[in-house]
């Protein structure tokens, strides 16, 4: 030890010697003055300034290191040197040069305007290369959003006097690398067409050039891993895993593969469901009626997270602000079951302190301060603050939504921060259509569904045809004095030219009208119509519809109501379901005639096979009685094509019909006061690859249409008459739109029905 001792002093006695004690402590100086050398743009004092050095404070070497570093991180200059003489701490500058013109050249694909929305640097702004860095990544990174991964920028500088440069991005574009091979290892239970069709990105197929989704971007791929989990998980695949998700190039670098590797697990359903309270003053019981969990069905974890909201919000309304819901599920391996215990318990006393709103440059914060059922001061709710959430998603407004909660500065209340990305909410539309029922025809529609930033829906139109011109303009208000009280109105006028007919029409249309919701899967519709009818230029027509016509202009005017209940609504499994609607009309309140016009309709859905198959049933029904005044031809109803698959329109029903008039087929239907209708109808995929679009179905037809209020001798059909059609339709979801081809046979009609082998519609559900 002693010998350690005698080392460590011998050493410190040399050091001390050596570099001398003044060396061992930091020095300290004090400057005098500051020269600057150099500087072109800036001037001495402002580059003084960035020093942050205090001349009548002592200071030190490391003094001058933060000042240098203070100077360097300003990003104005391209070298920066300091040298201390004496007193006195001269300063060399080179500075960046600024940027003058900014252009590009070879871009063809992308516009100037696009492309210089995505850069940093602008003109009369310093030039450095870490700017010129990070734009050339932004622009590389956004044609390979575009699939163009080949896509080169090459930067060029073009030096100037009075240190200024242009800067030229060189761009070679490439060519566009699309996803040629969506796969799927370890799916069992769903074929790959099938999960293809979950996906949002899409294979490259003979659209390319307009489907605009076979383009690989890697948000899309988090996305669609997301509505892959979402798929299977509502469908009871309760250990549902994405192990990984491979993308490779191919060696010609002219496509990409995607491959899933997945673990479906077993499909689980709802077992026992057990409610229990850990709250003294609250009754499980008593709240076990508002949920719709039963044991037997597919356990979705939609459905579950939809019964503990429904459960927290009739615990509001009884005054437990303060008692959630804590859910618990357990596997039943034996029985392939989810067993869930929902518990009431305590929650912490939360607070909302304030709703925070950002990314909306162009709805007003009322829009989606609106969706919440809480404001500021009110108990917090997290299963609240989801709902809301959804409810905001499910505006259409917005590409993007976040909304989270964050402490703050009280321990007793919390931030709600709501962050959204606004997307393109208006269309203007020109084009033209085509119906086997009408034939040509022209669009102009514009509509927007935020207009001026308020939530609102508007919407006008033109659509003109050869015999046919149709003019609407519509507006919704969907929180109306800021409830879930919506107000509209309707506003059309249609003028046929003996479109289907022979006579003219036009049809003046006003209509306000309330809706609301009642409950999660139904809603109704209140309002007031006003309708002023004139029929006029009649061609060989028999004496019911001539004598309409000579009765002249027309108005009927009333109050209706319109209930629609959809069990397809808010679910993310297979859309099995069922649709319930009713809609009464009644006519009196004014005008020139009075009575009741009721409609029904009913529906089905199933998936089956895999969801290969989906299997629809429809029910239609309707009733005109008249307390005043007869029905008119345009208030009767009519089966066409629409309803009735294999008939052309105004093809089926009563019609006025004379020996002459029915050898040269004269369009002279009357409509009907009463028709029934069912449509049975099965889709199916062709095998084909899905990204074509097209997929096929077949479809059995039956209805009738009878009873006028005025007759004569030479009306037929009068007392109705069964008719049945079968067919083959094909499907074709295309850039322009949803197309069906419909291929018919009519084996059930009678002697003077107008059928027809072929139409072509768009595609519509139920």
């Amino acid at each position: 030890m002693a010998k350690k001792l005698v080392i460590f002093v011998i050493s410190w006695v040399c050091l001390f010697t050596l570099i001398g004690s003044k060396n061992l402590f930091a020095e300290t100086f004090k400057l005098n003055s500051i020269s600057v050398e150099g500087n072109k743009r800036l001037s001495s004092n402002a580059i003084s300034n960035y020093l942050n050095l205090n001349l009548t404070d002592n200071l030190s070497e490391s003094d001058l290191d933060k000042a240098y570093k203070n100077i360097v991180n300003t990003n104005l200059f391209r070298l920066v040197e300091f040298k201390r003489r004496g007193g006195t701490l001269n300063i060399l500058v080179e500075e960046y040069p600024t940027v003058n013109k900014i252009s590009f050249e070879g871009n063809t694909k992308i516009t100037d305007k696009k492309l210089e929305s995505l850069l940093t640097i602008k003109p009369r702004i310093v030039l450095t290369p870490k700017a010129l860095k990070r734009d050339v990544e932004a622009l590389s990174a956004n044609y390979k959003n575009f699939g163009r991964v080949s896509a080169r920028i090459d930067p060029k500088v073009i030096n100037l006097s009075d240190n200024r440069v242009n800067v030229v991005f060189e761009i070679f574009e490439g060519s566009v690398t699309e996803i040629e091979r969506i796969s799927f290892v370890g799916n069992r239970s769903f074929s790959d067409r099938r999960l293809r069709r979950v996906l949002e990105s899409k294979q490259a197929g003979p659209l390319r050039k307009l489907i605009n989704r076979d383009i690989l971007i890697n948000k899309r791929i988090s996305f669609d891993k997301k509505l892959l989990s979402d798929f299977y998980l509502s469908r009871g695949y309760f250990d549902f895993e994405i192990y990984s998700v491979s993308v490779e190039l191919s060696e010609e670098r002219d496509g990409f593969f995607i491959s899933y590797n997945i673990k479906e697990g077993p499909k689980f359903d709802l077992g026992e469901v057990i409610i229990s309270s850990n709250v003294s003053d609250v009754s499980a019981e008593k709240f076990s009626s508002f949920i719709d969990l039963k044991s037997g069905h597919v356990y979705s974890p939609l459905a579950v997270q939809t019964a503990i909201s429904k459960l927290e919000e009739h615990l509001k309304k009884e005054g437990h602000e303060f008692v959630g819901v804590q859910s618990e599920a357990t596997r039943n391996l034996n029985e392939l079951s989810i067993d869930l215990l929902l518990t009431f318990v305590k929650k912490p006393k939360l607070f909302v302190d304030r709703i925070d709103i950002t990314g909306n440059t162009a709805t007003f914060d009322r829009v989606l301060r609106r969706q919440f059922r809480f404001v500021e001061g009110d108990p917090f709710s997290l299963s609240e603050m989801r709902n809301a959430e959804t409810r905001i998603r499910a505006l259409g407004l917005f590409s993007d939504v976040k909304v989270k909660a964050r402490p703050a500065k009280s321990q007793s209340t919390v931030i709600v921060d709501v962050r959204v990305r606004e997307m393109p909410t208006g269309s203007l539309t020109f084009g033209a259509g085509y119906s086997s029922a009408s034939g040509l025809g022209g669009i102009v529609e514009y509509a927007e569904k935020n207009f001026l930033g308020r939530g609102q829906k508007l919407s006008f139109g033109i659509k003109t045809g050869k015999d046919d011109q149709l003019y609407e303009f519509s507006f919704y208000e969907p929180m109306f004095l800021r409830n879930d009280l919506g107000f509209g109105f309707d506003i059309s006028f249609k003028d046929n030219n003996k479109l289907n007919a022979a006579y003219d029409s036009s049809i003046l249309k006003l209509e306000p009208y309330f809706e609301f919701a009642v409950g999660d899967k139904s809603k109704l519709k209140v309002d007031y119509f006003f309708e002023e009818t004139d029929l006029g230029n009649p061609e060989n027509i028999g004496s019911i519809i001539s004598g309409e016509i000579n009765s002249g202009k027309y108005s009927v005017s009333g109050l209706g109501y319109a209930f629609k209940h959809d069990t397809r609504l808010y679910k993310s499994g297979p859309e099995n379901g069922a649709l319930f609607q009713i809609e009464q009309k009644f006519l009196g309140l004014g005008g020139d005639k009075s009575g009741v016009k009721s409609t029904v309709k009913a529906a089905v859905q199933r998936e089956t096979l895999k969801e290969e198959l989906k299997l629809t049933a429809t029910f239609e029904g309707g009733n005109l009685s008249m307390d005043k005044g007869n029905s008119s031809v345009v208030d009767r109803f009519s089966l066409g094509p629409s309803k009735m698959r294999g008939f052309k329109p105004g093809g089926i029903g009563p019609r006025e019909c004379s020996n002459i008039q029915c050898t040269t087929a004269i369009n002279d239907s009357l409509g009907g006061e009463n028709y029934a209708v069912v449509r049975l109808e099965a889709q199916f995929p062709l095998g084909l690859p899905e990204e074509y679009g097209i997929s096929a179905g077949l479809f059995y037809d039956v209805g009738n249409l009878w009873s006028l209020s005025e007759s004569n001798d030479d009306v037929l059909y009068e007392g109705g008459s069964w008719r049945q059609s079968v067919g083959a339709s094909i499907f074709w979801k295309t850039p322009i739109g949803p197309l069906r081809f419909n291929f018919t046979d009519a084996i059930s009609k009678e002697l003077h029905d107008l059928d027809e082998a072929f139409d072509l519609t768009i595609s519509t559900r139920f």
